[in-house]
């Protein structure tokens, strides 16, 4: 099933907006792929963080 804003992994979650956006975009793109969701959930997290500090976006929520 694939993720969106409103439903995507609770890993996720910790991500800023624009991260987690493009986390969940990364995901699903791999899924469609066939990798395993774990797999998926983890590279996507990964190359969304190097996303934002690229694009000069906070990749965490500030607390």
């Amino acid at each position: 099933m694939p993720w969106s804003a409103d439903d995507y992994p609770a890993s996720m979650r910790h991500l800023s907006t624009q991260a987690r956006l493009k986390a969940i975009e990364i995901a699903n793109a791999l899924l469609e792929e066939g990798l395993e969701e774990g797999m998926a959930i983890r590279i996507a997290i990964a190359k969304a963080k190097e996303w934002a500090a690229r694009h000069g976006l906070p990749p965490r929520d500030e607390e």
